[in-house]
């Protein structure tokens, strides 16, 4: 693999940067229209029950299962909220701003969500230096969306693939010719190689930063499990998510229900793990999820 070295780019200006410290945040909340169940062993536990039993599982970290529970809602659809992952902060996420502020690139390539709020918060301290942006996928781009709106013309997110894969990123990203062009790939630890390969093997430079990473919730009360696991379908948004889903299960074999994906790469991953009704959309992002989790229902005569 083609790895670029920060020195061979030509330096910027260094921009004023803000004092602030860079951060991940989590915060909690709690809809009247769910059930809720605490991911840590120190936060109180909250239970808000239904006039039914849940009918879908919404695993996202916590605070970002809203909309998910909203879109379902629209359907009639109970959800219960039980959080299975977490993220925390990557080895590389105290170097980003500054590689921000001191290098240029032609690319900045943003493959989750995640991965693009740990970047908008260092391209603020940063001294908001403009970027030309790459996106997998319509979910990914929506963080974006305030930016856009405003009048801000420093970022710039110019590509999105013609299908939400990282392959197909790798594959279809712009090259200007036969100039170097060079990529800043901001990353979870868990990532795959796919990316910075399929870029390098086309000839792109890429810098690739581990800012960020998932680990399973601390503490996954009980009697909110035993719930989760009557529910006929679990939705996931991430392998991480299937893989925390999978070391709750006692007895992976003797769980029958179903796992809706967000995407091909989610479901993937459930596939190889053993999970057998596995759903997902040729098209990631919430629209698609919703669809996949609709017909995971009527599979269950549920929906």
């Amino acid at each position: 693999m083609t790895l670029l070295s920060l020195s061979s780019i030509s330096p910027l200006p260094p921009p004023s940067t803000s004092s602030s410290s860079l951060q991940l945040h989590s915060r909690i909340s709690f809809s009247p229209s769910i059930i809720g169940a605490s991911s840590s062993s120190s936060t109180s536990q909250a239970i808000q029950y239904t006039p039914s039993n849940p009918k879908v599982v919404a695993t996202r970290e916590r605070g970002k299962n809203a909309k998910l529970i909203d879109a379902l809602a629209a359907h009639g659809i109970n959800c219960l909220e039980l959080p299975l992952i977490q993220h925390t902060q990557g080895p590389d996420l105290d170097s980003l701003a500054s590689v921000l502020s001191e290098t240029t690139f032609d690319w900045i390539v943003i493959t989750s969500p995640e991965a693009g709020s740990v970047f908008l918060e260092a391209w603020k301290e940063a001294g908001t230096p403009s970027v030309r942006i790459g996106v997998v996928g319509a979910g990914t781009a929506s963080i974006f969306e305030n930016l856009m709106q405003s009048s801000n013309q420093s970022l710039d997110v110019a590509f999105a693939p013609s299908k939400a894969t990282g392959k197909v990123l790798a594959s279809e990203l712009p090259k200007d010719g036969n100039k170097r062009c060079t990529v800043l790939y901001p990353a979870s630890v868990k990532a795959s190689h796919e990316i910075e390969e399929g870029l390098s093997s086309r000839g792109f430079q890429v810098v690739r930063l581990n800012t960020y990473t998932t680990v399973p919730v601390d503490h996954v009360d009980q009697i909110i499990l035993e719930k989760a696991l009557s529910a006929p379908v679990v939705a996931v948004a991430s392998p991480s998510a299937v893989r925390a889903w999978i070391n709750l299960i006692s007895e992976p074999d003797s769980w029958s229900n179903s796992v809706a994906c967000i995407g091909e790469t989610t479901a993937s991953a459930a596939k190889r793990l053993g999970l057998k009704n596995v759903y997902f959309p040729m098209q990631p992002g919430l629209d698609g999820w919703v669809g996949s989790i609709l017909e995971a229902l009527r599979a269950h005569d549920s929906f």
